[in-house]
């Protein structure tokens, strides 16, 4: 079967391939900040193109000292499936690695011909994008950061107030096709405290749709059916805790987030 196969599984099949299969690496990718592998894994007969990233190749983070950056690859995994959002690739965590236990998730071969955050000149104006910050380029004209105003993007903001993303940048946008958009990268989120750094600020103060508030009651119904201890075997309970707080904040106020003051509302570089 074709590596882009993966397409027209579904999302059991290819978690069982993940898990199950026999995992070879193909080399680093040398831009991630801590070790991750290009790999293919094959279960009869089937194979699927992976990252594969190491507990053992983790940079320490003084401000995550618990649990594993994998792991909270695989909670974000889980929340955003049970919220609906559906917008992170199957992830999974294997003992068997070639260098240890870690994250192996679902490679997504990215279409090149779909845009969805970028740098503009002041002067853009086309219809379907939200602006998020105004700034400079490196020769000093004003330029803007923007993102398309697409409903499956707004679904990955939404994910990312949930899970106290603090690392969305645009890189981290995954289109693999007009249909299927995905995230990835999501080892930095979690965290008890506001840490929400992302390029998707363009619905900031904006009323919540009827969507967004079924998916997060829908996140809060699965966390009382076994959810939550599923997430404290990967995430602090504090931690597990601190994200239902922000699920059911981000109900009732009815509105998505607008940045704090207190930290850096854009990650750097934000691409």
């Amino acid at each position: 079967m074709p590596i882009d196969a993966a397409t027209t599984l579904d999302d059991y099949e290819v978690e069982t391939i993940l898990s199950q299969g026999s995992l070879e690496l193909e080399g680093r990718l040398l831009s991630a900040s801590n070790a991750s592998f290009l790999g293919e894994v094959t279960l009869d007969a089937t194979s699927l193109k992976c990252v594969y990233k190491p507990v053992r190749g983790e940079r320490p983070l003084w401000d995550f000292p618990d649990g594993t950056l994998a792991g909270r690859e695989r909670a974000a995994r889980l929340v955003s499936q049970a919220g609906g959002w559906s917008v992170v690739p199957p992830t999974v965590l294997r003992d068997d690695g070639h260098f240890g236990p870690g994250m192996c998730q679902r490679w997504v071969e990215v279409d090149p011909d779909i845009t969805l955050v970028d740098v503009v000149g002041e002067a853009f104006e086309e219809p379907g994008w939200l602006p998020v910050l105004e700034s400079e380029d490196h020769v000093g004209n004003a330029v803007l950061l923007i993102h398309r105003d697409d409903a499956r993007l707004r679904d990955m903001a939404v994910l990312d107030v949930v899970i106290n993303n603090a690392d969305r940048k645009g890189g981290h946008v995954l289109p693999e096709s007009q249909e299927r958009l995905w995230g990835c990268d999501h080892g930095v989120s979690f965290h008890e405290e506001p840490k929400l750094r992302t390029v998707l600020w363009g619905w900031g103060g904006d009323e919540l749709s009827e969507a967004d508030g079924d998916n997060l009651r829908r996140l809060l119904a699965t966390l009382d059916s076994g959810l939550d201890a599923e997430l404290r075997e990967l995430l602090s309970g504090v931690e597990v805790s601190a994200m239902r707080k922000r699920a059911t904040r981000l109900l009732r106020a009815g509105r998505m987030p607008m940045p704090r003051g207190s930290w850096p509302a854009i990650p750097w570089p934000p691409f």
